[in-house]
């Protein structure tokens, strides 16, 4: 089993490589296998992907949005005709079952710039009419060179999500996926080269944070895109800061997840499962924090133990017929196991789950957790891992200064029958992207980010348009020119 791409590095249209980088491997989470040995880009790789993407910039921003638009969705029918494929990198890649790769990954990157493909060819300006006959009118522009920083979770999509709007607004993009996970984004490189776009538009290099650093403090980069940790954003926001860089941060949090008593059961169990356990919980977005009325806390706890119990598959995330993984490493492994020693060291009650798996790779079965309180540590920090904490509540004032006493503010969600309280209560949530009886759909039609320490704008749907141009405004004097002197 083996995914070993040509070269670390792809650049100007093509694999580069130089083994004077230092070395680093891509690990297969469901058994430490080592599937494929890179390099992180060295300062001469890093200048090579910023002057291609510099160089290449303009005349991709000349092309009509029709044209530029064309090229995107062509890549987004390769990608859609090779999510086979995709998905098994992405399974190597992360550990993902291939069950959900095969539905929410390259599908997604395709939707992406399939929706930014179409947008292409329809970014205008406005017309102003003014008094006396002037007027005055606006054009939208690309920003230049943008810099792309994934993280571990969806190595495909983000690439996509971050790619397809700058692209379509004639912006250059060098993206550094995680080293963690360095495979994905190669592939998405491939295809759009492949689709027709031009050489240097699009380029990944590899690296830890070193390499993010020296990208995002460059001159010739005008924007700066990341998805990560919230003490990651804060690095990089400051850095970018200093240039006055746009920037866009999709960060962290520990969103709250309210149901109500008269909430239909089994929905609500699935939604705190999608909220919790999909991805093995690796997703930022995720409803840590399920608030269950005490009056259904019982029911709702043994439901989801029975769930879990009875539906989770663990084994070889290549099998299709699991449709559970293990964390993205070692390391994050470790993180999530300390979480839940702290849990129970601070005195909530472990309901199912709480260990390592007894197999191979960094499995953690599905762990929840009763009786959590909003001090202990498992309610405040974020765990990026499966473990659920139940909160009960009684009053919907009461859980509402509960749920927003944080300070992340990515996401949240409700489950009720009683519409108009959905409403109300997601009107008070302090989050960027709510949910009423769902949770955890991103469609790429829809804007996606946080507010207060979980980020900064928004990617996807039209809004991430503002942030990868900008307007510039012309006045138009049609009038003789009057000065004082």
């Amino acid at each position: 089993m083996r995914a070993q791409p040509t070269a670390s590095h792809f650049v100007n249209g093509r694999y580069v490589e130089d083994t004077a980088g230092d070395p680093f491997e891509c690990v297969y989470a469901a058994n430490g296998e080592v599937v494929a040995k890179l390099h992180e880009a060295t300062d001469a790789i890093v200048n090579e992907a910023l002057e291609a993407a510099k160089a290449a910039q303009p005349a991709w921003a000349a092309m009509s949005g029709t044209e530029r638009g064309r090229i995107l969705r062509r890549a987004a029918d390769i990608m859609r005709e090779r999510n086979h494929d995709l998905s098994v990198i992405e399974t190597l890649d992360t550990g993902k079952p291939l069950q959900e790769t095969l539905v929410a990954d390259a599908t997604s990157g395709a939707d992406a710039l399939e929706y930014f493909g179409g947008l292409a060819g329809t970014l205008t300006g406005e017309h102003f009419q003014l008094a006396g006959g002037d007027w005055a009118y606006t054009i939208r522009e690309a920003l230049g060179v943008c810099v792309g920083i994934g993280a571990w979770n969806y190595p495909t999509q983000i690439a996509c999500w971050k790619g397809s709007p700058a692209l379509a607004c004639g912006n250059s993009m060098v993206f550094k996926p995680s080293e963690t996970t360095p495979l994905s984004a190669l592939k998405v490189a491939e295809i759009l080269k492949e689709a027709g776009l031009p050489d240097g538009v699009y380029n990944v290099i590899q690296g830890r944070g070193g390499v993010g650093g020296k990208l995002i403090t460059d001159r010739r980069v005008a924007k700066v895109s990341l998805t990560g940790s919230v003490p990651t954003g804060r690095k990089v926001y400051a850095a970018a800061a200093e240039g006055l860089r746009h920037v866009t941060m999709e960060l962290g949090g520990k969103s709250p997840l309210i149901i109500f008593g008269d909430a239909d059961l089994d929905n609500a169990v699935s939604g705190a499962i999608m909220a919790n356990f999909y991805s093995s919980g690796q997703v930022c977005s995720n409803g840590t924090r399920v608030f269950v009325e005490r009056s259904f806390r019982e029911a709702f706890v043994d439901r989801m133990v029975e769930r879990l119990t009875k539906g989770v598959v663990m084994g070889d995330p290549l099998d299709e017929a699991v449709n559970y993984g293990p964390m993205v490493s070692q390391t994050q492994m470790d993180i999530v196991l300390g979480y839940i020693e702290k849990g129970v060291a601070e005195g909530a009650k472990l309901e199912c789950g709480g260990r390592r798996s007894n197999r191979d790779g960094y499995f953690i079965e599905p762990t929840v957790f009763s009786g959590v309180t909003d001090d202990m540590t498992i309610a405040r920090e974020e765990i990026f891992g499966p473990v659920l904490s139940v909160l009960d509540f009684d009053d919907e004032a009461e859980v509402m200064a509960r749920a927003n006493d944080t300070e992340f503010g990515l996401a949240a969600g409700v489950f009720t029958q009683d519409l108009t309280r959905a409403h109300r209560v997601v009107a008070g949530f302090h989050a960027g992207t709510c949910y009423i009886n769902q949770y955890n759909l991103a469609p790429v039609e829809i804007p996606f980010g946080g507010s207060k320490m979980s980020g900064v704008g928004r990617e996807n749907s039209k809004a991430a348009i503002q942030h990868f141009s900008e307007p510039k405004t012309v006045y138009v004097g049609m009038n003789d020119v009057e000065a004082p002197f």
